[in-house]
């Protein structure tokens, strides 16, 4: 992005901020940025998540640096959780230059922990106890949280810890991981290769396998 765009993403990051108040933080990433590990360039009420300029991505930024530019979709209205666990409504909007690609997020991410007390509390008048929730996905404070939470997330997809998992079920982790965008991370092969135990070479065959099944 270009300083007139920055400058226009910033302020409008602050008007949002100041309309809601101190509950609703407005994250601007630069998709264009050269290290994909400070990606933020703008950012109101950081405190909610605990983030600042030049932190690193979220896993929608991810995706978005690894996906087909075609594939991706805006996303209003979705559930995220923070590291010390508070409950947020997010929106992603993606911002594209004239070939149609992505060349920044725009996001919003409100605390709504005070409703969501007050929302448990009238519930549990009105609804049986087993009534079924989204669950939020996690936003990281950096780049290396991130990937734990990927890993994490590839696993409870498995279904299976890693002990007793097969090399199918390891391709599918490592599938997941790839499409989610975990190898643009800086060493994050060798941390793959040491929790799932395989070596570097069983991991570009995985990832061999993983791509052929895709196409």
């Amino acid at each position: 992005m270009d300083m007139q765009q920055i400058d226009f993403l910033k302020r409008l990051a602050q008007g949002i901020a100041l309309q809601f108040g101190s509950n609703c933080e407005v994250v601007v990433h630069d998709l264009q940025s050269k290290d994909p590990a400070h990606t933020i360039v703008a950012i109101e009420n950081g405190h909610i998540t605990g983030r600042s300029i030049g932190d690193g991505p979220s896993n929608v930024v991810l995706k978005a640096l690894h996906s087909n530019p075609e594939k991706l979709h805006d996303s209003p209205s979705y559930l995220t959780k923070t590291e010390d666990g508070k409950i947020l409504k997010s929106t992603t909007i993606y911002l594209r230059d004239e070939k149609h690609k992505p060349i920044a997020i725009f996001a919003i991410n409100y605390d709504i922990a005070l409703f969501s007390a007050m929302e448990e509390s009238l519930r549990g008048l009105i609804t049986p106890s087993n009534s079924s929730e989204e669950t939020p996905q996690t936003i990281p404070h950096n780049v290396t949280d991130l990937l734990d939470e990927l890993i994490d997330q590839s696993v409870h997809m498995v279904g299976r810890p890693v002990a007793l998992m097969t090399k199918d079920d390891k391709i599918k982790a490592i599938r997941f991981l790839n499409d989610s965008g975990a190898f643009l991370i800086t060493k994050s092969g060798q941390k793959v290769c040491s929790y799932f135990g395989i070596s570097k070479y069983t991991l570009y065959s995985y990832l061999d396998e993983a791509k052929n099944q895709n196409s």
